[in-house]
This record gives structure tokens, C-alpha cells and sequence, in this order.
């Protein structure tokens, strides 16, 4: 008479009870994946005779797999946060040793770097000094908290809209203060190589039919040409079409804008001015197009996340700028992966090397910011589980106690 089918039953349910009570004590548990028990029979192997006579000798613990469905996305008031919609399991990097999670509730540290509550850096795509991402190995991610140098401006595209009914003037007569003497202006801020601002205006005086010439100021002075141009200030001639009024010549070509100043910034810093997208036909004056690049220094104000991992940071002068990507990992069976503590997993040989891309690629999923991931517990299905759980407690030791009681009754054969 044998005691071991209940005693394993007891153990088995044992089992069970520890995994639900594990996944009810994580159901808040950000990124946690819910695990289960799964049982196997138990056999004596035998050599002789027939296995169709044979009576299991109780249950065995064959594994506790872990569930990886999607848990609920909600939001958090922290930029940092990031939860991940689809596959994939952010990399993060403690001092060389490689984990992977699922628990996106990041903070920056004092030196950049973004870690999570265990001190692990999360690992990335950095980005080169031009916001350009460089692909290859992945390194700790940091956001820089230093200025932006300033860029000083080296191309002014710009498309006006000229009238072609105006009056023609003189050329030799312009002056920048008598509005008089020219038809149209239009300005637009430029910066030299130590960011400081500077006013770039430009005239445009009609000289005859579909022929008009183009000046320019610097801080209201009249830019020195080289070689020099009469009358002063004068940048270049242009001759536009009597069918359509596109631009049609353009004297020099390119024009370059040599700006003089005295701000210990490089000079003169030249800007070359793009006017192809200048017309001229019977209408109001207009701007199509005013983009001159460059811009002054500025501090990081803010940062997002997007759906695909750039991290774009955002500066007080107005530029965007991309700081890093963040990176995924996908494993072809994510069970075989090994649970360390702390919403971390550790690659296995059973777990078979991690794939690595970005957000959004190879099947991985999104990353969504200022969300994160719920644990995909469901408390009342755990609290169903538990009942049942109890019940085979029961009917397990019910065995045990008959046996005993069987037992009794042959010690007591007189």
C-alpha cells in the first residue's frame, strides 16, 4: 500500500498554490507575465511483462511556463516610461551583464544615462553629433544635457511672388531708408558661427519689363560684394519669362551673400540664396518660401519617445534634435528564458539567441511613451484557480487518509 500518489498530489498542489500566489502578489507588478504549473504523470519503468497493468506512482512538476500575452497599456505622467505594444523585450546592460524586460519605468541618471529601478542602463542606438543614428552594437543610451552649438547660416532659400504690374525704377537710386526707391523687401533672421542673430533684408527693384534687380542689407548696412557691384548692396539681376513669369536668369549664379560682422564670429560668413522658386506675374507681392538654416546655441528643454525608438530631444531655440534609438530584442522562445528578479530575463540556451532591431521591424512591436505595461494577471481567473487549487489539497490528502484508514483496519485483524 503506497502514500505516494497523495504525497505528490499534496506537493503538485503545493505547487500550484505557489505559483497563484505569485502571480496575485505581482498582479500590480509593472511588465510582470503571468506563470502556471504544468504537471506530468510518474511511471516505474519496468522490463518484463506488460505495461497495460501499470498504475502511475503520482504527478511530477514538469514545468512553470510563463505567459507572454499582452498585458494592459495605460498611461504615466513620466516621459520616460515606455511600454511595448507587440514582441520584444527592451535590452539593458548592468555593468556587462545583458537583461532583458518588459518593465519599461525608466529615470535618468545625473550623468544621461537612463536606467531602470535595479540600476540596469537601458542599451541602444546612439546618435553622431548631426542627430544621425550610427547602427552596429549597442551601447548604453545617455542624453546629453549640453548646449547646442550654434550653426551659422550657410543657405537662405527663398521664393517671392513679384508684381508684375509696378513701375520701373532706378536702380542707381536705391537707398535701404526711402522706400521709395524700391518695389518690394522682405526679411529674415541669419545667424554667424557663435549664434548671434543678424537681419538679412533683401530689396527688389523693378527695372523694366520682366527685369528687376536684388539688394540686400546686413543689420541695415548695404552688404559689400566681391567683386564689388554699383550702385553698393546691389546682389544680382534677374530676368523672368513674359509666358508664365518663372525665373529665368539669374545674375550671378549662384548669389553669395558675404556677411560682414563684428561679433568675433567668424566673417565674413557667406550664405548662398536660393531664389528658384521666385516669380513674377500680375498679383500682390508674397513670400512662397523664407527658410534660411542655421540657428543660434540652446539648452535641452524636453525629449519624446517615438513609436519606432528615436528619442528626439527639443531645445530652446527651436531646433529638434535626434539623441538615440531605442532598441528590442525577441527570443524564438521566450519561455526558455531565464527569470532573475527584478522584472528581468536572462538568455538561455533554450531561449536560442536574442534578435535584436529596432521598434516596429522584424516583427517587433511598437514602443509607445509615457505608457506602461500592466502585469497580465487576471486576479479574478487566479481566484478561480486558487479554488481549484484547494480542492485538489483536499481530494489528495482524502487519498492519503484512506490509506491510513485501510491501514488501520489490517492492523487491527486479530
Amino acid at each position: 500500500m503506497s502514500f505516494q500518489q497523495g504525497l505528490s498530489g499534496l506537493d503538485g498542489a503545493s505547487k500550484m498554490l505557489e505559483a497563484i500566489g505569485n502571480n496575485v502578489a505581482n498582479s500590480s507588478t509593472v511588465g510582470y507575465k503571468q506563470s502556471h504549473v504544468q504537471f506530468s504523470d510518474i511511471y516505474a519503468g519496468t522490463l518484463l511483462g506488460s505495461g497495460s497493468s501499470q498504475i502511475g506512482i503520482g504527478t511530477q512538476v514538469a514545468r512553470v511556463a510563463q505567459l507572454f500575452s499582452q498585458g494592459n497599456v495605460t498611461a504615466s505622467a513620466n516621459p520616460l516610461d515606455m511600454a511595448i505594444n507587440g514582441n520584444g523585450f527592451f535590452r539593458m546592460n548592468d555593468n556587462g551583464a545583458i537583461s532583458y524586460t518588459r518593465n519599461g519605468q525608466f529615470q535618468p541618471t545625473k550623468e544621461g544615462y537612463i536606467v531602470n529601478a535595479a540600476g540596469a542602463r537601458l542599451t541602444g542606438y546612439l546618435a553622431d553629433a548631426n542627430g544621425v543614428i550610427q547602427t552596429g552594437s549597442p551601447a548604453d543610451i545617455m542624453i546629453s544635457r549640453a548646449d547646442l552649438p550654434p550653426r551659422a547660416t550657410d543657405t537662405y532659400e527663398l521664393g517671392v511672388k513679384l508684381d508684375s504690374r509696378e513701375d520701373a525704377k532706378v536702380a542707381a537710386n536705391f537707398d535701404p531708408d526711402d522706400p521709395t526707391t524700391y518695389t518690394h523687401a522682405t526679411s529674415a533672421p541669419v545667424f554667424d558661427s557663435l549664434g548671434n542673430d543678424h537681419q538679412l533684408k533683401t530689396f527688389y527693384v523693378k527695372t523694366g519689363p520682366n527685369a528687376w534687380s536684388v539688394f540686400a542689407t546686413n543689420d541695415g548696412v548695404p552688404v559689400t560684394m566681391v567683386p564689388a557691384t554699383t550702385p553698393q548692396g546691389l546682389i544680382a539681376t534677374m530676368t523672368f519669362s513674359g509666358n508664365g513669369g518663372a525665373l529665368t536668369t539669374t545674375v550671378p549664379n549662384p548669389i553669395v551673400i558675404p556677411m560682414d560682422v563684428t561679433t568675433g564670429a567668424t566673417t565674413p560668413f557667406n550664405i548662398t540664396l536660393d531664389p528658384t522658386q521666385t516669380q513674377q506675374m500680375a498679383g500682390e507681392f508674397g513670400l512662397s518660401k523664407q527658410q534660411p538654416n542655421g540657428f543660434a546655441s540652446g539648452m535641452l528643454r524636453d525629449f519624446n519617445v517615438s513609436d519606432n525608438g528615436m528619442i528626439v530631444g527639443r531645445y530652446t531655440n527651436g531646433q529638434v534634435s535626434v539623441l538615440g534609438q531605442v532598441i528590442l530584442s525577441n527570443f524564438a522562445n521566450p519561455n526558455g528564458l531565464q527569470n532573475v528578479g527584478d522584472n528581468q530575463w536572462v538568455e538561455t540556451a533554450e531561449s536560442g539567441v536574442p534578435m535584436t532591431s529596432t521598434p516596429g521591424t522584424s516583427g517587433l512591436g511598437a514602443v509607445q511613451s509615457s505608457r506602461i505595461e500592466e502585469s497580465n494577471v487576471d486576479l479574478t481567473a487566479e481566484l478561480v484557480n486558487m479554488i481549484t487549487a484547494q480542492r485538489y489539497y483536499q481530494a489528495n490528502a482524502q487519498t492519503i487518509k484512506t490509506q491510513d484508514q485501510i491501514m488501520q483496519t489490517l492492523v487491527n485483524l486479530r
